[in-house]
């Protein structure tokens, strides 16, 4: 119990606020998990500590990690909280505004490669080159159930069952997380709606082709949906867990962070505006008229946060879109 512990200090209970406007629009209660609001800017903080604090238990001083922005700015973080040194491997596309930030406090960032996978090579390629130790991003049991604790705290903050979850989906550790969370609380019949931007959607990808499919590269505006490939325990899960895999066009991503900014004065990128496009796209609308949505419960989306949006970006988004 001791790491959990520690972690538990390190993330906080986010809150879970119902959306007005979002539950008009689908006509039905839709509440928003906050995980914008850990200190870190996203979920990642949750499984990631319980990694970390293995490294501190196997009496490890130095970490190292990839990250395409928000795991590495959690696994910075973190290595401050537990007097950790880290290096961070970032590729090439990664924006000046992350760089500087995971650069704070003495943190060592390498840019390398072109897409996160080839960065994460690299990481692993140092770990064992210098004998320290390598924290994953997302593809590991204990990053996992660090994230499944946001279902268990989901589970003593509503009142009933939810009718769907949302979220989106990357290298696949947070749905593992949430699909882990929901047989823990007795909630493993709730579907989850599991969101992509175009150019990005390797899960969808393979869950067409059955198997683990690898994109040649990642072409979406949500880099930090940008692993060309998922985890094979999200793939494990599929034939037990009810998921529906959807993609939307970047488009759609940028203008559901617009409409969140306005709707909830809240700034979030566009690898969570995937996650609210679900709902402003109307498709989460479209799952329930068609019924692979059954439950009459209320919905649940996971705002999973991301630190590289500021109102510039928001900008330039806008005109990509145009």
């Amino acid at each position: 119990m001791e790491d959990y512990q520690i972690s538990k200090n390190i993330f906080i209970q986010t809150p879970l606020i119902e959306s007005k406007p979002l539950s008009k629009l689908v006509k039905r209660s839709v509440f928003l998990k906050l995980e914008n609001l850990q200190p870190s800017g996203s979920f990642k903080l949750r499984g990631l500590s319980r990694l970390c604090q293995m490294a501190v238990e196997e009496g490890y001083k130095k970490i190292i990690s990839s990250s395409g922005g928000n795991s590495g700015l959690a696994v910075k973080y973190i290595a401050n909280k537990l007097n950790l040194s880290a290096t961070i491997i970032v590729p090439e596309v990664t924006s000046q505004n992350i760089v500087d930030a995971l650069a704070e406090d003495g943190t060592e960032v390498i840019k390398y490669g072109s897409v996160w996978n080839i960065a994460d090579e690299k990481a692993q390629e140092l770990a064992k080159t210098l004998g320290i130790f390598y924290v994953t991003p997302f593809d590991h049991p204990m990053v996992w159930d660090g994230h499944s604790t946001m279902i268990e705290e989901l589970h003593s903050q509503l009142a009933v069952c939810p009718s769907v979850i949302v979220c989106s989906v990357g290298g696949g550790g947070l749905l593992c997380g949430i699909l882990s969370g929901l047989a823990k609380v007795g909630w493993q019949d709730v579907p989850v709606v599991a969101m992509e931007t175009k150019g990005a959607e390797s899960f969808n990808v393979s869950v067409k082709a059955g198997h683990i499919v690898r994109l040649p590269e990642i072409t979406s505006i949500a880099k930090c949906l940008g692993s060309v490939v998922v985890c094979q325990q999200l793939m494990d899960y599929l034939p037990t867990c009810p998921i529906i895999s959807e993609v939307v066009e970047d488009r759609e991503a940028v203008l559901a962070c617009l409409k969140f900014a306005d709707d909830h004065r809240m700034l979030v990128q566009p690898a969570c505006g995937a996650t609210l496009a679900a709902l402003y796209s109307g498709i989460l609308s479209n799952l329930i008229q068609n019924k692979e949505i059954t439950g009459d419960g209320p919905v649940v989306v996971i705002v999973c946060g991301g630190c590289d949006v500021t109102l510039n970006k928001c900008e330039e988004w806008k005109q990509i879109i145009k």
